[in-house]
């Protein structure tokens, strides 16, 4: 079974189709990057696939779960760290764990394994609000694994951080690979190609095309994977 299956997705907001037809699938274990400009669709499909935002065609299968007829469902096993910060500012670093996992009944040693686990002991007692930007990505990652989610998606994980921030953000990532399903979304191709197996290039909505950046590279026959992208989100659709 794969983690993830879209079928068709298709999502308008007024007379403008985010996402039309979407169709890939990513297997357990795997990290798939979701590529794009702005505007191509890669948030609206995360929320759809996450169970956040119902689609208005198509289907999408989480587990083997439908987010058409089983969105509840589809949020017991996804774990989403979206773009804009997801961390109670007023709260500690501890406070936020703690919180994720009173909401799912856990017990509050998770939350502290949770501090040692994501490197995060040494801001414990700091309020989340008061972090840097690579904390706050951190501590972001870690209140969306903390339930043990089977796929995670990642908004833009590492927007606006450092270098020194978005390469101790990559290790987290890597460390994950086998163990967690991974979609996430980046401008950022050097982190794409570095991070993912495989990845998937939306333009206006539909997917233009699919396959490890090595391969993207070839098809393109571009010497940078950053060539090789800016060729095929011109393109129309997959082949």
């Amino acid at each position: 079974m794969n983690a993830i299956e879209a079928r068709g997705l298709c999502k308008r907001y007024g007379g403008t189709r985010a996402v039309d037809d979407l169709r890939f699938e990513v297997a357990q274990g795997e990290v798939f990057a979701l590529l794009g400009v702005n505007g191509a669709g890669k948030s609206t499909a995360v929320r759809m696939l996450s169970g956040l935002t119902p689609p208005d065609a198509g289907d999408a299968l989480l587990m083997g779960r439908s987010v058409a007829r089983e969105r509840a469902e589809v949020r017991r096993v996804v774990g989403l760290s979206p773009q804009e910060s997801a961390v109670a500012p007023r709260l500690t670093t501890r406070e936020n764990l703690e919180l994720i996992a009173g909401l799912y009944g856990l017990p509050g040693s998770r939350a502290a394994e949770a501090l040692e686990a994501f490197g995060l002991a040494e801001v414990a007692g700091r309020a989340a609000g008061k972090l840097s930007g690579g904390w706050q990505r951190r501590l972001s990652i870690a209140m969306a694994l903390l339930p043990g989610p089977r796929v995670l998606f990642l908004d833009e994980p590492t927007l606006g951080l450092d270098v020194l921030a978005r390469r101790a953000l990559w290790d987290l990532i890597e460390s994950l690979r086998g163990r967690v399903t991974v979609l996430l979304t980046t401008h950022y191709m050097e982190e794409a190609e570095a991070l993912s197996d495989r990845v998937g290039i939306l333009r206006a909505g539909r997917l233009t095309a699919l396959g490890t950046a090595e391969e993207l590279k070839a098809r393109a026959r571009a010497a940078s994977f950053e060539d090789a992208f800016v060729a095929l989100a011109a393109t129309q659709e997959v082949e």
